[in-house]
Parts: C-alpha cells; sequence; structure tokens
C-alpha cells in the first residue's frame, strides 16, 4: 500500500463511527488512488477487481462498504459514482464543470448564412477533403466548439488549414492562436499549418504558436496569469495533442478563454492519456458525451498517407480491447511475423538481459552523425549560422530509442548509460558536443517549455545547449536536463522521427495505447523490439 493510500484512508477511517469499517475500503482506497496515479479520474467498475477484493464481492459488495462508510452518499461524501465510475469528489466536480463548460460551446450556435457555408464547403471539396473533413469545415463556421479526432494520415492537418481558411473568410480580422501541450508539436502544428496554406489566407503563413503553458503564462504547475479576470486576447483557438492535455490545463484553458471565442481541439482517442490527472480527450469520447457533442464532434477515419505497416498495425491496435494488455504482443505475432524486409516496420526479439546490439550501433551512428555535424558548425559573433544550426536540430530528429521504463536493462537509463557511461548522470556541461538534451522545466523566461529538446554544442573550450528556435543557453541554465538519445513513451507525445527503435521489455503489461503511441511517432521506420518469446501464446 502506498504513502499516500496509507495516508488517506487514514483520514476517511477517522470518520467512521465504530463498528463500521469493512475489510474492502482499504483496497478500494487503494484503487482509487492508483486510478489518480495513473492518470485516470476513476474506477471503473466494469474493470477486473482490484487487488484485495475477492471476485464474489465485485464490484456489488465494494460499493455496498463505501456506501455503509458513508463514503458514497450525500453531498459531503469524498467518492461519488457517475453511472459505472467511481470518483474522488474532487476531480469529479471539476470534471464535470468542464464537459459542462464544453458541451455548451458545443451546442452554442453562430449567425450563419447559407452562402457562407456553401463557399466554404466548395472550397474545402476543391481542396480534395472528403464529406467528414467538410463537416468539420462547416461545424467552425457555425459552432464555438469542434472536437476533430482521427489516427495518422487520416487528415487531420489539412481539414483544420481549411477550417481557419473558411473562419478567415467569414471574419477576416479573426485572431487566431495555435497550441499544443508541448513546444515540438505547437512548432510541427504552426509549420504544418503554413505549408498547407500556400494559396490561401496569408495570415496562415504566420499565425502565432505556443505551448499552452505559454499562452496561459504559467507560474508553476497550477498557477496562470491568464484567468476570468485577464483573459486571453484571441478569437479563435487551436489545440493540437489533446490527448496529452489534463484535466486541470483544460479547467485552465477554459477559465480564461473568452465566452464568445471559438475552440478546435484536435487529437487521436488512441494515443496514451496524459501523464497528469485526468484524460480530458477520453472522457469527450465516451458516446454519451458524443452525443451530446453532436455535430461538434467530427472523426476522420480515411487513411490518406500510405504509412505501410505501420499504418497496419496502429489499425491493429486501434482494435484491441484493454482487457487484452496480458496477451498483447502474442495478439500481433502472427502480424509481425508477416512482416518483410521491405515494410516500413521490423521486428527483432533479443534477450532481455541487455540492450541488443543492433540497437547500440544504430544509436552510435546517430551519435556520430551528430557530432560530425556539432565539429562542422561555423561560428560567428559567438554563435552558429543559422541554416547549419537548423540542420543539427533537424538531425536530432532522424532517430530515438523509446521505452515505457526507465529504469531496468531495456530503460531510458540503460540507454544512456551505454552511450555516456558514468557522465549520463551529469548534465550537459559535462555530455559530449552532439548529445541531445531533454529540458524538463517550463522556463518561460528562457521561451522553454517542458519537453524541448536541444543539443550540446561547443565553441572553442565552451559548451553551449542550442535548443528549438536556435536558442544558445549555458548548460547552468538547463537544471534536471536529461539525455535525450532515448526516451519513455509518453515524453515522446506530439513528436515525429524519422526512425524509431522501440523496446517493449516483457515485465510491463502492455496497453495496446502505448504501443500505438510509439509507434506511430516513426515517420519512416520503426523496429520494435520484444524479449524472446515474448509474443508465443501460452500453451
Amino acid at each position: 500500500m502506498s504513502t499516500l493510500s496509507a495516508a488517506v484512508l487514514d483520514s476517511l477511517q477517522r470518520l467512521l463511527p465504530p463498528q463500521r469499517g469493512s475489510a474492502l475500503l482499504q483496497p478500494m482506497v487503494q484503487a482509487l488512488i492508483e486510478a489518480l496515479e495513473q492518470g485516470a479520474l476513476g474506477l471503473d467498475l466494469r474493470s477486473p477487481q482490484p487487488d484485495g477484493v475477492p471476485p464474489e464481492a465485485w464490484p456489488a459488495a465494494a460499493v455496498s462498504a463505501l456506501e455503509e462508510a458513508g463514503w458514497l452518499a450525500g453531498p459531503e461524501a469524498p467518492i461519488v459514482q457517475d453511472g459505472l465510475v467511481l470518483r474522488w469528489r474532487r476531480w469529479h466536480e471539476q470534471l464535470q464543470q468542464c464537459l459542462s463548460a464544453l458541451e455548451q460551446r458545443a451546442q452554442r450556435r453562430r449567425p450563419l448564412q447559407e452562402s457562407e457555408q456553401k463557399a466554404a464547403l466548395a472550397a474545402a471539396a476543391q481542396a480534395g477533403l472528403d464529406p467528414r473533413q467538410c463537416q468539420a469545415v462547416s461545424a467552425a463556421l457555425g459552432q464555438d466548439l469542434v472536437l476533430l479526432t482521427g489516427g495518422p494520415g487520416t487528415g487531420k492537418t489539412s481539414t483544420v488549414v481549411q477550417m481557419l481558411a473558411a473562419c478567415l473568410r467569414q471574419t477576416p480580422s479573426l485572431r487566431i492562436h495555435l497550441a499544443a501541450p508541448t513546444g515540438k508539436a505547437a512548432a510541427r502544428l504552426a509549420s504544418s499549418v503554413s505549408h498547407g496554406s500556400q494559396g490561401l489566407d496569408p495570415t496562415l503563413q504566420s499565425l502565432p504558436s505556443s505551448t499552452l503553458h505559454r499562452l496561459l503564462e504559467a507560474q508553476g504547475e497550477l498557477r496562470f496569469g491568464r484567468n476570468r479576470r485577464h483573459p486571453l486576447e484571441l478569437d479563435l483557438l487551436v489545440v493540437d495533442e489533446l490527448s496529452m492535455v489534463d484535466l486541470p490545463l483544460m479547467a485552465a484553458l477554459l477559465e480564461a478563454l473568452p465566452a464568445e471565442a471559438r475552440l478546435l481541439l484536435v487529437g487521436d482517442a488512441n494515443q496514451l492519456p496524459p501523464v497528469g490527472t485526468g484524460a480530458v480527450l477520453e472522457e469527450l469520447c465516451r458516446p454519451e458525451r458524443l452525443s451530446l457533442l453532436g455535430a461538434a464532434a467530427v472523426e476522420l477515419r480515411t487513411t490518406y498517407r500510405n504509412d505501410g505497416a505501420i499504418a497496419e498495425l496502429a489499425e491493429q491496435l486501434r482494435q484491441q480491447p484493454n482487457a487484452v494488455q496480458g496477451d498483447l504482443l502474442a495478439a500481433l505475432q502472427p502480424s509481425l511475423q508477416a512482416l518483410t524486409a521491405s515494410d516500413n516496420v521490423s521486428w527483432l526479439e533479443a534477450s532481455s538481459r541487455s540492450l541488443p546490439t543492433p540497437l547500440l550501433e544504430a544509436l552510435q551512428q546517430h551519435a556520430a552523425a551528430l557530432r560530425q555535424r556539432c565539429q562542422a558548425l561555423e561560428w560567428q559573433g559567438g554563435r552558429p549560422s543559422s541554416e547549419q544550426s537548423a540542420a543539427l536540430l533537424a538531425q536530432l530528429e532522424e532517430l530515438v530509442v523509446l521505452s515505457p521504463l526507465r529504469l531496468g536493462p531495456w530503460g531510458v537509463e540503460a540507454v544512456h548509460r551505454a552511450l555516456l557511461g558514468d557522465l549520463a548522470k551529469s548534465g550537459p556541461l559535462h555530455w559530449p558536443p552532439g548529445t541531445p538534451v531533454l529540458n524538463r522545466l517550463n522556463r518561460a523566461d528562457q521561451g522553454l517549455a517542458n519537453g524541448d529538446i536541444g543539443v550540446v554544442v561547443q565553441h572553442h573550450s565552451e559548451r553551449r545547449v542550442l535548443m528549438p528556435g536556435q536558442r544558445l543557453l549555458h548548460p547552468a541554465q538547463l537544471s534536471g536536463a536529461e539525455p535525450a538519445f532515448a526516451l519513455t513513451v509518453h515524453k515522446s507525445q506530439g513528436s515525429q522521427y524519422r526512425t524509431v527503435l522501440f523496446l517493449l521489455p516483457a515485465n510491463r503489461a502492455l496497453d495496446p495505447r502505448l504501443i500505438y503511441t510509439g509507434l506511430t511517432r516513426a515517420q519512416r521506420q520503426a523496429t520494435l523490439i520484444t524479449p524472446v518469446g515474448a509474443a508465443k501464446k501460452p500453451t
């Protein structure tokens, strides 16, 4: 039992009358706390029984024990039952407030002339959009909220471009802002919109973009300069990578968003939920919520980009229920065995006691390429040339190793020990030039967000870290930074790499969303690495 669970249970038991305790209370509190720690807001009564709860007691007797203790009844009860989900009251109330605010925006209608709608749909169809994409364009013109979902290659960005173009034709003075949970995702969104809007309104070529934390003027993790009293100064906000947005961040965003502003939420519902508490996209995609959103919710289903085996495996993972987690690799085995050398996914089985040799060789080649680019930098006035800097930062996205774990023989830290030795635990001041650097804090004064990745460079004897936007920082300005040759799958969200080497340790209960998220980070090639025999069906 965790320290947090024990403390919560002790506090709640102080509220119990004598003789009202139950042996089921402890495992239920433990399960609710563990759900929060894993980012889930509640405990689904349809899921397998939690540890410590007998099968015959799940869920009826366990729920009755909470009711008899007075923890599940009345306006002051600490736990709330919402249909088939149990939640702590605090999170339940915040969730209901957020969902209610989003539903109200979705149901508000904007004045829309039939001629405007026809012109927008004609332009979208001429641009090659399918009926669902055109539906999203129409929704953007007539409603205050649009939820646009779809997997990789389904045309989300091209749809967003046409939605924004239609809104600008309707209101040329519209103030638009692009945002995402990470700096890399925000920059990629802005670049994609700019690239995809050639021949459209020139405004789309240079839309402002930022992380959500920077947009809200974050002051720490839970305090923001933008709020109801100091709202955002915009008319339309696009939020990409919604799967990474947790409940507290969404609550802060809705508080700061002007009542009359339009909100366009974009995401892939099959990706991992956020690290923080409360998967907003997951909640919005529940059938009962989608029915309330109505025409404001548009799911893109047709894949236009030919991603080969990556797309085929991703679709197979979309169809896997969470209950299959323990046998997931076995379920994928036929598809993995059918892969050929010409596919953009390869499968490698290796001993889980150490890192596979092919992985280390690929990483060493990647590190050598980065080091060569660093050595070739031409410095003027204490700064490398902008063209070479851009090429070096682009080189960072050539290859990455992903793992669900930080620790263990196949964890992120093991990868960095293999490449950097004892220096892995030091800091960028001591890492060799060419080492990727992961910033782990929101640093508003430096224009950096948690998750931004730069690279160590050296000019004469001085080391600096080149960050996105070609900012050059002293290593001391990046306290807590980590090497980024390898990332956890969660840290990779919002990023794309041309080649992904994906370690799947055997001692991990695999969630289909985890493999889906890691696999779809690859643009060109992915290698799934599993322990020998892990994908075989048990006999």
